[in-house]
């Protein structure tokens, strides 16, 4: 019955124990068996385990007896807690009720912990605190429920004590759930609506669609179509993830689960979507989710021209499973034919490159990433320029616009100067500092987004002694005074390397781009020069020498006018080279932008 029923979601900031957590509920109501434990269960992704983040949303449906003898039926989400995966989250707590916020006793409150839980407040959610890692020396629950209660303002005085590792407390907290999430309303004998959560390719059932059913009832042999779509599709069969794949007879109101249609066309299945049956439509949709905007872009281009098709492919799958990742055709005169892909983040871009190179075997080179600019021409036109190649010229651009975040960073009192000066130089402005304890500062500066999406994370631990974490959003675009860098090499535009910097920087950037590829690009027959350029004003320049043989070694004295022609036929021959080399650019001079050296 659906009062007997709990949606909840475990939402945290990163290595808070999330994931610990949940393979400790499934070990404790028999889930799973002791032989089928593993860490990080519900992480199926290699990628996920190497890292020990997890990247995708997992559901389970966990049976659960209480004392007094009641079963519950329990569907478990575990979110993901990292910045660029918060679109993840969002999708999850949808699906929710309640919400576990799992805060580590000895970290305390951090970014993502505040970022999350607001998430979980707009959607109006049942929120119980968890005080995880209660076992560890260092861990401190009464200042942290402190934090909780002064940085958040939510009551942590029934916060629950647990230590997910060796299993403490976990019993408290499926008590908790069915005490504190309310069950599912909904109306079972209404006309079906169910929440499309997510999708994903089968290759051999075509989409599987994992659902929240919010009225009505879902059976095999349904006849169903999507409320933005105009096909109808045969239900082939439902069920539950208890972890593994479950048949089931029948989806109601309140459930979570699968339902798989023979949808091949995966672009069908639009995240947010509702479904409805064909024979009794319903009124109005659900409302779905927030359309996610693309922050970071980057090219990705197959090293072997032949991988194109394979390429785009791969890539038509990977957006199916993840649709906050976008890609479009480019081609660039240095690397051929590609892709221009959008991210909601850094992370998300290593994540998306390397699943593609791991699963699909393609060998990739892909750009420095770069954020979306609004540019404003002298005709009044209004142009979202995601790749700095497609800037128009100077003469025709009236202003630019960039990405302006806002970003909260938690760290100790210690370390307020050095997150000061690293958010200055970065052309930061300070918003906000409050102190949320004693030995924890909130610091809330407004950033432009290409300075953060760099090395700013790498740098923010490096001058908090890794303490520090931070979580961004975007506010608005805001106009300053930004120019287009060119690269030649060898009077070349190499298209791939073009960036956009702002005007005081340019040509320290220049030169520090210019020196760092004479490091990464090899010697050659014939001289390489290597320029930076604003518009037709070179800005800097280095040069690569030549390879180049002693042909005056045999010369023992005599005229000089020998020698001297030797060198010059050597010296006609490297220059009829120079006109007809090709210059291999190694994939580490595309990452050379991303280290420039901050001095």
């Amino acid at each position: 019955m659906p009062e007997n029923v709990r949606n909840f979601s475990i939402i945290a900031h990163i290595d808070h124990g999330k994931s610990t957590l949940a393979d400790r509920l499934l070990q404790v109501t028999g889930a799973i068996s002791e032989r089928e434990m593993k860490a990080q269960f519900l992480d199926n992704l290699e990628l996920e385990r190497e890292r020990g983040i997890t990247i995708k949303s997992q559901t389970a449906r966990i049976t659960y007896t209480r004392s007094d003898g009641e079963t519950f039926i329990l569907n478990l989400i575990d979110t993901p807690g990292h910045v660029d995966f918060a679109y993840e989250v969002s999708r999850a707590l949808a699906a929710c009720e309640g919400a576990l916020l799992v805060v580590d006793a000895a970290q305390g409150v951090e970014a993502q912990t505040v970022a999350n839980v607001y998430l979980a407040i707009e959607g109006d959610l049942e929120i119980i605190p968890v005080l995880n890692k209660i076992d560890l020396p260092s861990a401190m629950p009464d200042d942290v429920c402190e934090e909780i209660e002064e940085g958040i303002g939510i009551d942590a005085s029934d916060a629950l004590m647990v230590s997910a590792k060796v299993g403490t407390g976990v019993e408290s907290v499926l008590d908790a759930i069915v005490e504190r999430v309310p069950p599912p309303k909904g109306d079972t004998d209404g006309p079906l609506r169910a929440l499309l959560i997510d999708s994903w390719y089968d290759n051999y059932r075509g989409a599987v669609m994992l659902v929240r059913v919010v009225d009505g009832q879902v059976l095999p042999k349904d006849k169903i179509r999507l409320f933005h779509g105009e096909v109808e599709f045969e239900v082939q069969e439902v069920g539950f993830f208890t972890p593994k794949a479950t048949p089931s007879k029948v989806l109601q109101s309140g459930d979570v689960g699968y339902v798989i249609a023979g949808i091949k066309d995966v672009k069908l299945t639009v995240v947010g979507d509702t479904i409805m049956h064909v024979h009794r439509l319903a009124e109005e949709p659900l409302p779905g989710f927030e359309e996610v905007q693309q922050m970071v872009f980057s090219g990705i281009f197959p090293t072997e021209a032949k991988d194109f098709e394979m390429l785009r492919e791969a890539l038509g799958r990977l957006s199916l499973n993840d649709k906050s990742f976008t890609f479009e055709p480019e081609s660039s005169t240095a690397l051929g034919f590609g892709f221009r892909c959008g991210f909601l983040g850094l992370l998300h871009m290593e994540v998306i490159q390397e699943r593609l190179e791991r699963e699909y075997d393609l060998d990739l080179v892909t750009t420095a990433p770069t954020v979306a600019y609004h540019v404003h021409t002298k005709e009044g036109e209004m142009v979202v320029v995601s790749n700095p190649k497609h800037l128009p010229g100077s003469g025709d651009i009236d202003h630019i616009q960039e990405p302006i975040a806002q970003v909260s960073v938690h760290c100790h009192p210690d370390h307020v100067g050095g997150v000061f000066k690293l958010c200055n130089e970065r052309r930061g402005i300070q918003r906000n500092m409050r102190y949320l304890t004693q030995s924890r500062v909130e610091i809330v500066y407004e950033l432009p987004l290409s300075e953060i999406i760099f090395d700013f994370y790498d740098k923010l631990k490096t001058v908090s002694r890794g303490y520090a974490s931070m979580d961004y959003k975007v506010i608005e675009f805001r106009r300053d005074d930004l120019v287009r860098l060119d690269v030649l090499i060898n009077g070349e535009l190499v298209d791939a390397l073009t960036t956009i910097v702002h005007r005081d920087r340019a040509f320290y950037t220049g030169q520090a781009l210019t020196k760092k590829l004479k490091d990464v690009i090899e010697r050659q027959m014939f001289e390489v020069a290597i320029q930076a350029a604003i518009g037709t004003r070179v800005i800097s320049r280095t040069t690569v020498k030549a390879f180049r043989k002693n042909v005056t070694a045999k010369c023992y004295g005599g005229d000089i006018s020998r020698k001297r022609k030797l060198l010059e036929k050597q010296k006609a021959g490297k220059k009829r080279m120079k006109q007809v080399g090709n210059v291999e650019i190694p994939q580490a001079a595309f990452h050379a932008v991303l280290k420039l050296d901050e001095s």
